[in-house]
């Protein structure tokens, strides 16, 4: 089925769900990795975003997809988004981290406890349903790192008449080249500061007072997402901008339970989705290598068969460990933050352990840039810098195992 006739199927449906139409929809998605994949070679090579990735989504609704379906979007649960992301990441990994982290700010925004003020809200819905607007947090500065390990964040919002003032420098900001809304994690410069998200608007396409991008990305992996410095000089933005600003102690309790899982959750779907893009090579690569000293496909070797069956086995661990937290979160019982942590050590050291061995039995034509093997181990790779690092991750287990055993 064509995208197009697809496109207008999905936008018919009489949704709570975009995907209610799961054949076809299983049909499009399939379509959508293979075109992505023609495309994300040179990608990779050049640096370039995937604009057209993104203008195809859209086509399909799939941009809005986690969108309520009463603000016209396809009222998405966790694992219709998860779906998605992981046919997009077997594809193309920068696209599907850029529609992660519109995802997620979806997400936030339609949660009951939200702040965000009704307009901005329903503005942020309606740029993504009707433009396919992208949207991310920026988080990361030069001095800071990570807000996840504490600290105040340098970028500053200053009140300034009936609105703010905001100045700052945030490194890896995902998919800037497109980004049409920031959220910009930031203080203010009250004597005693709140710190939390100011939404900055932007057009992609036009220059903007005060908004500076330096194009400093160019990493090992998802090289296509443009994941870019920003620097902010006096931008001016409304008050109602402020859209939850708190004491910096209230942060302090950590991540809410249910957003921690979502992002737990899509994060693993993507990396998965680049290990299993390496098992579709390497099964094609060794069912089509015959060596004149063997005389048969490499495929036909028991060695060859054991280690695909370990590639197999950690690919169904994934999707028991992804699965199960997907399953628990959509039913309204996510487990703590430092439980859905575990799932993402466990999911993205398979992805890389599936990647290795793929390495393994491919021998240097595995690491030949004209094969896509090589790409794949370099995407997978940035699955260990992502929040939550590993060694956060394990800490926090470590801690919440002492705290239930003094506890028992």
């Amino acid at each position: 089925m064509g995208s197009a006739s697809f496109a207008g199927e999905v936008r018919r449906l009489p949704v709570p769900h975009l995907l209610a139409r799961a054949e076809a929809f299983e049909t499009a998605l399939s379509e959508l990795t293979r075109r992505f994949a023609d495309g994300a070679e040179l990608h990779d090579r050049d640096g370039s975003f995937p604009f057209g990735n993104f203008a195809e989504l859209q086509r399909l609704g799939l941009v809005a997809a986690v969108v309520p379906a009463a603000q016209g979007g396809g009222g998405a649960t966790l694992a219709d988004a998860r779906r998605v992301v992981a046919a997009v990441a077997r594809g193309e990994p920068s696209t599907a981290l850029v529609l992660t982290m519109t995802y997620l700010m979806h997400r936030s925004v339609s949660r009951t406890d939200s702040r965000w003020s009704p307009r901005l809200r329903d503005a942020l819905y309606r740029s993504a349903v009707e433009e396919g607007a992208l949207a991310n947090s920026l988080r990361v500065e030069p001095a800071l790192g990570s807000p996840a390990r504490g600290g105040l964040p340098e970028t500053v919002a200053r009140r300034d008449g009936d609105g703010w003032l905001l100045s700052g420098h945030k490194l890896y900001t995902t998919g800037i080249p497109a980004l049409r809304w920031l959220a910009v994690w930031a203080r203010t410069d009250e004597p005693e500061p709140r710190v939390g998200m100011f939404l900055v608007p932007r057009d992609p396409g036009s220059d903007h007072p005060g908004i500076r991008v330096v194009e400093s990305w160019d990493h090992l992996g998802l090289r296509a997402s443009n994941s870019h410095e920003v620097i902010f000089d006096a931008v001016r933005l409304p008050l109602d901008h402020a859209v939850d600003i708190r004491p910096a102690a209230d942060w302090a309790a950590g991540p809410d339970a249910d957003q921690y899982a979502w992002m737990i959750v899509l994060l693993g779907a993507l990396y998965d989705g680049v290990a299993r893009a390496a098992r579709d090579w390497l099964l094609g690569f060794l069912a089509g290598r015959t060596p004149g000293s063997l005389g048969a496909p490499l495929a036909t070797l028991p060695r060859v068969q054991q280690v695909v069956g370990e590639i197999d086995a950690l690919l169904w661990a994934n999707e028991a460990l992804l699965g199960g937290l997907e399953r628990a979160t959509d039913a309204g019982q996510p487990p703590p933050a430092v439980e859905s942590g575990l799932a993402k050590y466990g999911a993205t050291g398979n992805a890389i352990r599936v990647v290795d061995l793929a390495l393994e039995l491919s021998g240097n034509h595995g690491l030949s840039r004209r094969n896509p093997l090589e790409r794949h181990h370099r995407d997978v790779l940035c699955s260990r810098i992502h929040t939550p690092q590993n060694d956060s991750i394990l800490l926090g287990a470590g801690r919440l195992a002492f705290e239930r055993a003094r506890a028992s």
